[in-house]
C-alpha cells in the first residue's frame, strides 16, 4: 500500500476516544479502537473536517514556523487571498503585506495576483473544452482527494489547470533568480488557511513540479502581523492584486472571475459531496464549472485561520467591491498561459478492497450484506465506526467483532445471563434434590 503523507495528525494524549470526529468525516477515514482515534492514511484527505469538530484538540495539522526561513538566503511570503479577510478595514493591504516583511520574509507575492493569471487559463480552457461538463476546479486539493477517494469516474472533469498557490510560487522564484539568486537560496513560503494545502505541498495529488517550500497557518502568522503592523504606514507599495483575485479567498469568488458558461460555488465538503453524487448522475451537464470547497464559506472557513469567517467575507466583499485594476489588466494580457496548464493526470485512490481476488471478494460482499442487515441500523458510532455497513465491512475484513456493536453486545450479554441462570438451577445428581 503506497505511503501517503497527512498534514493532519492525531495528538493521542489528547484524544479521549469520543465519536466527534468519525461522525463528521466525509471519506469514512477514522474509526476508535482501545479508546483511541485512529485515522485510515488512504482515505484521509486533510479536509480539516476533525480539526475543527474535535473538542479535546487531538487533531492537530503539521505546518512549518519561522524558524525554517533560516534555510534560504531569500524568503518570500505568498499570502492566500483569505489571509487579507483577517485583517480590519483599518490596516490597508499595503500595510499587511509589509508587516510579513517585518517578521523575517524579503519578499512577497501575492496569492491573489496569481489566482487572476489562472482564471485566464480557466477562461481559454472553459472556450476549447465545451464537451466535457461540467469541469471542477483543482483549487480546493481536499476536494481533489475526496474525488480520488469516493468518486474516481469524476477525475477526467477536474481542469487541468495549476493552483494559484504553486503559480505564485513559481513566478516569484523567476523573480528571485533574476535578480541573481542560485535556486537553492529561494524559499517560498504559503501562508495557509487549511491543511489540505499543506499535504498538497508535500505530497501533490498529479505529478507536477511544486515551487512552495514550506507552508505556515495563518493562526501562526496572525499574531505576528499584528504586533508589527500597528507601527506601518503603507509606505510601501507592495499590493498588486485586484478585487477579482481577492475574491478566489471565499466561496463564489472563483466563478466571478470565471466569464464564460454557467457556473455553481459550492462550499462545505458534505454539501461537495452531494453535488458531486448528481455529477456522477449526470444531472448537472447544463453547469460549464463547478467552484468547489471543502471548508464552509471558501478559505475564509478554513480550521487554520484566526478571523471569524463571516467577519472575513466582510472584509473580502470589502476589497472585491474596489473592482480591477486597468493596468494589472493589460499586464496580464501578456502573461504566458501555458504555465497554468498541468501535464501529470490525476488517479484515483487505491483504498483497501475486501479481497484481492474477485471471487473473494464477492463472497465477502455478500457475507457484508448478511452482516449488515443483523446490525441494528441505527449509525450510532458507539462502535468506533462512523456507521452500521462500514462496522460491517471492518467486520468482514478482520478489523473489528460483531459484538463491538452495543446493541449486539447486549443481546450476547442477555443470552449469556439466562444460560448462566439456568445451570445455577440445575443440581448435580450427587446432592439429591434442592429444597
Amino acid at each position: 500500500m503506497k505511503q501517503y503523507f497527512h498534514s493532519v495528525r492525531l495528538d493521542k494524549e489528547q484524544c479521549k476516544g469520543c465519536t466527534n470526529c468519525i461522525k463528521r468525516c466525509p471519506t469514512e477515514a477514522i474509526r476508535v479502537r482501545d479508546g483511541k482515534a485512529r485515522i485510515i492514511e488512504e482515505l484521509c484527505v486533510d479536509c480539516g473536517e476533525c480539526i475543527r469538530t474535535c473538542p479535546n484538540h487531538a487533531k492537530i495539522a503539521v505546518e512549518d514556523f519561522l524558524d525554517k526561513l533560516k534555510d534560504f538566503k531569500h524568503k518570500i511570503a505568498l499570502p492566500a487571498p483569505s489571509f487579507y479577510g483577517q485583517f480590519d478595514s483599518k490596516h490597508t493591504l499595503d500595510e499587511v503585506l509589509e508587516a510579513l516583511l517585518m517578521i523575517g520574509f524579503d519578499d512577497v507575492f501575492e496569492v491573489a495576483l496569481a489566482a487572476e493569471v489562472v482564471t485566464r487559463g480557466i477562461n481559454n480552457y472553459l472556450q476549447e473544452n465545451q464537451n466535457l461538463k461540467p469541469l471542477i476546479s483543482q483549487a480546493c486539493p481536499a476536494v481533489v482527494g475526496l474525488i480520488q477517494v469516493r468518486f474516481p469516474l469524476l477525475l477526467e472533469h477536474i481542469i487541468p489547470i495549476d493552483s494559484p498557490m504553486n503559480m505564485a510560487a513559481m513566478y516569484a522564484k523567476r523573480n528571485a533568480l533574476s535578480r541573481g539568486y542560485a535556486p537553492e537560496e529561494v524559499g517560498t513560503f504559503f501562508i495557509t488557511p487549511c491543511p489540505g494545502k499543506i499535504t498538497a505541498i508535500r505530497q501533490p495529488a498529479a505529478k507536477n513540479h511544486v515551487y512552495v517550500d514550506g507552508a505556515i497557518s495563518i493562526s501562526t502568522i496572525y499574531g505576528q502581523v499584528l504586533k508589527h503592523i500597528k507601527d506601518l504606514k503603507g509606505n510601501r507599495k507592495l499590493q498588486k492584486a485586484s478585487g477579482l483575485g481577492i475574491g478566489w479567498g471565499s466561496s463564489g469568488g472563483e466563478i466571478k472571475a470565471v466569464k464564460h458558461g454557467t457556473k455553481l460555488a459550492v462550499d462545505g465538503i458534505h454539501n461537495v459531496i452531494n453535488v458531486l453524487e448528481q455529477v456522477e448522475k449526470g444531472e448537472l451537464r447544463d453547469i460549464a464549472y463547478l467552484e468547489c470547497q471543502a471548508c464552509q464559506g471558501g478559505c475564509i472557513g478554513g480550521s487554520l485561520v484566526a478571523k471569524n469567517p463571516f467577519l472575513a467575507r466582510v472584509r473580502i466583499d470589502q476589497l472585491v467591491n474596489k473592482g480591477t485594476n486597468p493596468q494589472l489588466e493589460h499586464l496580464l494580457e501578456t502573461v504566458d498561459l501555458s504555465h497554468c496548464l498541468l501535464k501529470g493526470g490525476l488517479q484515483p485512490r487505491k483504498v483497501r478492497n475486501l479481497d484481492e481476488n474477485l471471487a473473494e471478494a464477492l463472497v465477502k460482499m455478500e457475507k457484508l450484506e448478511r452482516t449488515l442487515e443483523e446490525l441494528p441500523g441505527l449509525d450510532c458510532s458507539s462502535c468506533g465506526c462512523p456507521n452500521c455497513r462500514a462496522l460491517a465491512e471492518d467486520i468482514v475484513k478482520g478489523l473489528a467483532l460483531e459484538t463491538d456493536c452495543v446493541f449486539k453486545l447486549r443481546k450476547q450479554v442477555e443470552i449469556l445471563a439466562e444460560e448462566v441462570l439456568k445451570l445455577a438451577r440445575k443440581v448435580p445428581p450427587a446432592m439429591g434434590q434442592r429444597n
